[in-house]
């Protein structure tokens, strides 16, 4: 009998994750038998606890899938009379505490508070920005802008230009509107080799840059035609797609360009290079590894962990280990999922 509901989990697991568009490959998945009561007590009595037991908080928050911590949020609430995330809040503290409340929202609810919070008071933090903008596709940037709206009673448009100027300005509000073409089953060989040649004119080929040209081909055509695009473009400039950028723009829309390039030749590959950035000082980048650990692992991470120990030499469960500690490493390890 138990097998069975193990083959029927499995299967509505199948249905949730393997959807429409990418398949899904996450080192987070739901935990098969969910007691969300259990849990919650359990969440309870740890935060009570003299001291904290900050470790029972992490083993599980982060084996639960984000619609099961939901679950735990509402049991929680009903049996402490207060709102789970004030009490994490209240209990925790430094990266561990980001991460944690970082798990108590949806992926696209964390991406919109990263990015909102990537925005706020003095100075933009572009490097978060180009980061979310560039590297998210047209379905989650959608998804994200919905949820943004509802969070904050803003357009994410509107606070993005409001924050940006500029080239780079025109690059982001151009990805946020959305309007890349969904990939098609027909190859367009006339419209690839007219746009790698657009691209060469508007910039190696001509003294200063037509950067609308290139915005408007970066940011209104597929991802599938564009790698075609890239491949060609060799045949008409004597420098290759990303170098051209290098030479042509500078600053953060230079920054903008050759991420979108990274994510449309590997996105996995982006990601993993990003942490292992991130990690590669004395001085980690907590903020940078916390954010695509709990942004992706729901969605891909599993993927990532692949192109990080192809590219790296170790596995990135390694890299956590050698660079991390305490609880927060605790958190990541969970999240990360395994090592390979």
């Amino acid at each position: 009998d138990s097998i069975q509901n193990i083959i029927i989990f499995q299967y509505l697991y199948f249905l949730i994750y393997v959807q429409e568009g990418e398949p899904k490959c996450p080192t987070v998945v739901p935990v098969y038998d969910f007691n969300p009561e259990e849990d919650a007590a359990k969440i309870e009595t740890a935060i009570k606890t003299k001291g904290i037991d900050e470790q029972k908080i992490i083993e599980i928050l982060t084996k639960r899938s984000c619609s099961q911590r939901a679950e735990i949020a509402f049991e929680y609430e009903k049996r402490a009379k207060k709102d789970l995330v004030s009490a994490l809040k209240g209990a925790l503290s430094g990266s561990l505490e980001h991460l944690i409340l970082g798990l108590m929202k949806s992926t696209a609810q964390y991406d919109a508070s990263e990015l909102k919070s990537s925005m706020k008071g003095l100075g933009t933090d572009e490097e978060t920005l180009i980061e979310m903008v560039c590297s998210r596709s047209k379905e989650e940037l959608m998804e994200i802008k919905k949820v943004y709206r509802e969070m904050f009673k803003k357009e994410l448009e509107k606070d993005v230009s409001g924050d940006t100027s500029g080239d780079f300005a025109k690059l982001l509000l151009a990805l946020v509107q959305a309007k890349r073409d969904e990939p098609s089953n027909v190859v367009d060989y006339e419209k690839i080799d007219n746009d790698a040649r657009s691209l060469y004119e508007a910039g190696v080929n001509r003294k200063g840059t037509d950067v609308t040209t290139w915005i408007s081909i970066f940011s209104e055509r597929s991802v599938p035609h564009l790698q075609k695009v890239f491949e060609r473009y060799k045949r008409y400039s004597p420098y290759d797609i990303k170098e051209s950028i290098r030479k042509e723009v500078k600053g953060d829309l230079e920054k903008s360009f050759l991420t979108l390039v990274e994510c449309m030749e590997n996105k996995h590959l982006y990601f993993a290079s990003r942490l292992n950035d991130a990690m590669k000082s004395k001085s980690v980048k907590d903020k940078v590894v916390t954010r695509i650990i709990v942004s992706r692992c729901e969605v891909d991470l599993m993927k990532v962990r692949t192109e990080f120990k192809r590219n790296f030499g170790k596995s990135l469960y390694q890299t956590i280990l050698e660079h991390t500690k305490g609880d927060y490493q605790r958190a990541l390890l969970n999240l990360c999922g395994g090592d390979d």
